[in-house]
């Protein structure tokens, strides 16, 4: 079978586990659609998802609860209110390629992120149903795929967040993307979606949410894994496990998806650029470009999102004075007045939340 059958454009960075990210200018749709959404793959798809047969699913919510639940997807979608919501999902490495020194992990650059729309239950609700216990403290999230080893005792990927993050009503149990049932690639027949978080909080292939009276400790939670310092470090720092936090929201970022980079336009008339910008604390507040390397900035016309942790579209008309070689700088400002550098932020060993500013290349012609 093809994994990758239906998706186009896309860079493969590694086969095994499969992960692929999209150029820029792939990304220009308000509402990304399946083939340019990107891969990210921590083990190997799971046969019910290549099957795409549910028959016998069940979602267990157990630990710190009062009601501990098993439910089927027929149950989500008949007890609880359906929602649909465009949510950014990002990789944690979304930009790593750009860290120096470089960092081990694949060498995402701008192209590990997309806005579909899902489709489930608030994660609220449910945890509301289960009754959770004052004692409760973080979700732990378990899935089907299977280890890279084929030893299927062996944990592929175990995330989780906080409980405060999950009960603010924006995180869902999806069971469909842009009206479809998940892929095979992303999550079928049920995944988490914690917006705001990277992407490994939003695990595949769902099957039991675990209630922690505790930070979570599962795979892919300790060491080094989506964490970074509790404080600024110095590049090619060794830094103590004990000196590590869990990386929570994604910072303030930027798109440019149009024109693609190299464009050719004409010398002194307007052309539009424009793209996306979004953040991991809730909507951005400005947005700016620069066509003079960062030495002068004009305001983009921003929309405001279709929902909380949807991307932003931005818009600006930018002219090119004469003929010769340009950049266009992207720059995102968040709710709080950050804006994104124009170099890669402070370093960090897995080379996570890289968020330094996008930029594209274009030519004048007289």
């Amino acid at each position: 079978m093809d994994l990758m059958s239906g998706k186009t454009g896309l860079v493969v960075l590694g086969d095994r586990p499969l992960n692929a990210e999209v150029p820029a200018h792939l990304l220009d749709d308000e509402i990304t659609p399946y083939e340019h959404l990107f891969v990210r793959m921590n083990g190997l798809v799971p046969q019910t998802a290549l099957d795409q047969n549910a028959e016998g699913w069940s979602l267990t919510i157990d630990g710190e609860v009062e009601n501990p639940l098993e439910l089927t997807i027929d149950d989500l979608k008949s007890r609880f209110e359906n929602v649909t919501r465009r949510l950014v999902i990002e990789c944690g490495g979304n930009g790593r390629a750009y860290f120096q020194p470089g960092t081990s992990g694949n060498q995402w650059t701008v192209g590990a992120v997309g806005c579909p729309e899902w489709t489930g239950v608030r994660l609220s609700d449910v945890l509301k149903e289960a009754g959770l216990k004052k004692t409760a403290v973080y979700t732990g999230h378990y899935s089907n795929d299977v280890h890279l080893s084929g030893d299927e005792e062996k944990e592929v990927i175990s995330r989780g967040a906080p409980i405060e993050k999950v009960m603010e009503g924006d995180s869902i149990i999806a069971w469909a993307m842009n009206g479809e049932p998940l892929s095979a690639l992303h999550g079928f027949p049920l995944r988490v979606i914690v917006p705001g978080y990277p992407a490994s909080a939003s695990q595949k292939y769902l099957t039991r949410i675990w209630i922690r009276d505790k930070e979570h400790d599962g795979a892919k939670m300790t060491g080094d894994s989506y964490r970074i310092p509790a404080y600024p470090v110095a590049p090619g720092t060794e830094v103590p496990e004990s000196d590590m936090v869990v990386l929570t929201n994604m910072p303030v970022k930027s798109l440019v998806t149009f024109p693609e980079t190299g464009a050719e336009v004409k010398a002194g008339e307007q052309v539009e650029v424009r793209g996306h910008a979004w953040c991991g604390k809730g909507d951005v507040s400005a947005m700016h470009v620069s066509i003079d390397f960062g030495q002068t900035w004009q305001e983009a016309t921003l929309e405001t999102p279709a929902n909380r942790f949807a991307w932003q579209r931005w818009r600006a008309s930018v002219t090119l004075p004469q003929h010769g070689y340009y950049e266009v700088w992207a720059r995102a400002t968040d709710q709080d007045g950050i804006s994104q550098p124009p170099l890669s932020p402070v370093w960090n060993p897995r080379g996570y939340a890289n968020n330094i500013q996008h930029r594209i290349a274009l030519v004048a012609a007289a």
